[in-house]
């Protein structure tokens, strides 16, 4: 981790630091917050814990503004799932949120104070053909016209090209595993499909099970400027697994990431 988000580490480890900051460290602090995409995050911890009305009131209204927006973009995604939910409706069986969208609907911890540039979904590899076509239908073209672009993502990535909502401009990833076809491990994508979860009241719309959960986020993050989003927004990506089940997780991740290596071993020998 780079020092420029000393500050902001620091106070998503220890909220109550931020408490003994002086004018100048609390304005860094934010301007990094911001810059790291952590400012709703980190204004959501310290509201929860009851920091955040001792700050003067300056520092605290840049706080709750992005708040607003926080919860603007929350309100967006629930509609923009529902949106993806009918188009898919008599595509697919199921299709399974990733990141943000599954803590969202899922209710996790993680989502709260989260921005959003884009909704995650997983379906099987042979599925993906008739997915893609029915998201055409419903809006969604490629991002990516150009043919290099096009074979490069079908042929060696995890997800087609990125899909944009024609009128809306949103923007939706369709993976059919979480790594990329080249790279040296393989997680086996019918395992965590296997394993998903449906959400009640949301017909063919899944959330991955707590074990795979944990998993995604061992996995290199998309920027180095994001590095610091691990403490602060994937730390309760947990899918409601209990503190007395946290040690039994734990243990799921680690068979199936061992399973996964000795696989992958043997596949390179």
């Amino acid at each position: 981790m780079t020092a420029v988000y000393d500050l902001t580490a620091k106070a998503l480890r220890n909220p109550a630091t931020i408490l003994g900051l002086s004018a100048a460290n609390l304005d860094l602090l934010i301007r990094q917050a911001r810059t790291a995409m952590l400012l709703p995050r980190l204004g959501s911890v310290l509201n929860e814990l009851g920091y955040l009305e001792q700050l003067p009131a300056a520092p605290r209204a840049h706080f709750d503004s992005s708040q607003v927006i926080a919860d603007k973009q929350n309100q967006a995604i629930r509609w923009e799932i529902a949106r993806i939910q009918t188009a898919l409706q008599d595509a697919v069986p199921a299709v399974i949120l990733l990141k943000g969208a599954a803590y969202v609907l899922a209710d996790l911890p993680a989502a709260r104070g989260r921005f959003f540039s884009d909704v995650d979904l997983l379906v099987p590899k042979d599925k993906l053909g008739a997915t893609e076509a029915a998201l055409m239908l419903g809006g969604w073209i490629s991002a990516h016209h150009n043919a290099y672009d096009q074979r490069y993502y079908r042929d060696w990535m995890h997800e087609l090209p990125p899909m944009q909502h024609l009128t809306r401009q949103t923007v939706l990833d369709l993976h059919h595993t979480i790594l990329p076809e080249t790279a040296r491990l393989h997680p086996d994508a019918h395992k965590l499909i296997g394993a998903a979860i449906s959400l009640p009241g949301y017909v063919g719309l899944q959330v991955p099970a707590p074990v795979d959960h944990r998993r995604l986020f061992q996995f290199a993050r998309d920027a180095v400027e994001k590095a610091l989003e691990h403490p602060g927004r994937e730390g309760h990506a947990d899918c409601r697994v209990g503190q007395h089940q946290r040690p039994q997780a734990v243990d799921q991740v680690k068979s199936r990431s061992h399973d996964e290596k000795r696989n992958d071993d043997e596949a390179a020998r």
